[in-house]
């Protein structure tokens, strides 16, 4: 069963869930979730608070990701950009070998279940501009801009 902890970030409550001893997933928002940390959960905490204090370009955290193979494949692919870089959904489709699903690639980063830690902020359009994020534009382009500093 997965069990939820609820930490203070610069985005608002972060909920990091963890089952098994695995990081399934990371959201920001409002919970009603009980706070239940646990080492896993304190870890992903730290990191995440390290990156927002620049102090952190990667993540070293014991994941578990959570879709449909395809949904699998796009995330894999979005650990690959790295920090203060982007990508396409252009890119990342032909990264998975499938160049035609630019729309179903944008799709899967909307349900990615590890915010910043699987950088689904890093996904921009082919035209430089940036599109949706689940967090809000406001938050992706922070993010971007706390990357491009660290």
């Amino acid at each position: 069963m997965v069990q939820f902890a609820v930490y203070p970030s610069p985005f608002g409550p972060i909920i990091i869930g963890c089952e098994n001893n695995r990081i399934v997933s990371i959201r920001c928002g409002r919970s009603t979730v009980v706070h239940c940390p646990c080492a896993v959960t304190d870890l992903a905490n730290t990191q995440l608070q390290e990156y927002f204090e620049g102090k952190r370009k990667f993540f070293d955290l014991p994941i578990e990701l959570r879709g449909t193979p395809f949904q699998i494949a796009v995330w894999n692919a979005l650990l690959a950009i790295p920090c203060g870089e982007v990508r396409s959904y252009t890119q990342i489709a032909a990264a998975i070998g499938n160049p035609a699903a630019c729309r179903a690639v944008g799709q899967a980063a909307n349900r990615n279940p590890l915010w910043i830690v699987v950088p689904c902020h890093r996904v921009i359009g082919k035209n430089s501009g940036l599109t949706g994020y689940a967090g809000g534009l406001d938050m992706k382009q922070q993010l971007l801009e706390l990357e491009k500093t660290s």
